[in-house]
């Protein structure tokens, strides 16, 4: 009876998000001689020079729980919050599948504290300036474990338009303006979606990819 509810519970708080502009998040590798913010004043006065005018800041945050000892074959949720959508979280789980959930599905995590439980260390978080260039919002952020830094993020979205393939060319071209030949190809996971029609979860899907590329890299003190 009392996983009945639970199920029940969960199903009563998925959202539709709808719509949005086509999004790539892009990792950018701190130069040889500098820093992490040193890396991000020059992407962000680069960003100014196309006409970048600031709108802001942001921040998406990622809290990792792992099933306990006993449970065969261990699994992993990743609950992300996102500026963007304060009032929503994203659960996106080791099969692929990305649920979106109101702001209370981070109690209902600490219900299963005897199913999942967070690693210690591993809450990772992308922070930083927002900018607004014409028909583009440019995000760039630090990303950190703690007060440790791991690396920098761009987010980049083209918001009239909502089909990758659509406005391909031209993303390519603006992000080539500011962060260099970067994107010679198209990354994998917009490719799978190239046709399709973009979401707030494709965004989460980028930004849970770069934070496990970057966990284990190790990058000059910021």
């Amino acid at each position: 009876m009392r996983k009945l509810k639970l199920t029940v519970s969960f199903a009563v708080c998925i959202k539709d998000l709808g719509e949005m502009g086509v999004v790539i998040v892009q990792p950018y590798a701190v130069p040889e001689g500098k820093n992490g913010t040193q890396t991000i004043e020059m992407l962000q006065k680069r960003v100014e020079n196309l006409g970048g005018v600031k709108v802001g800041t942001f921040c998406v945050e990622c809290e990792s729980y792992y099933s306990v000892p006993n449970i065969n074959p261990p699994r992993c949720v990743h609950v992300i919050h996102t500026s963007e959508f304060p009032a929503s979280c994203f659960a996106l789980l080791d099969t692929g599948s990305c649920l979106v959930a109101d702001i209370l599905f981070d109690a209902l995590m600490s219900k299963l504290a005897g199913i999942y439980t967070p690693k210690k260390a591993t809450r990772m978080e992308a922070r930083g300036q927002r900018y607004e260039v014409t028909d583009f919002m440019v995000k760039i952020g630090s990303v950190s474990i703690g007060s440790s830094f791991k690396g920098i993020v761009v987010e980049v979205e083209y918001q009239p338009c909502s089909v990758p393939s659509s406005c391909w060319d031209l993303m390519k071209e603006f992000v080539h303006g500011f962060m260099g030949p970067c994107l010679q190809t198209v990354p994998p996971y917009i490719q799978n979606k190239f046709n399709d029609t973009a979401s707030a979860t494709d965004t989460i899907h980028q930004y849970m990819e770069n934070f496990n590329n970057l966990r284990k890299v190790t990058v000059p003190a910021r």
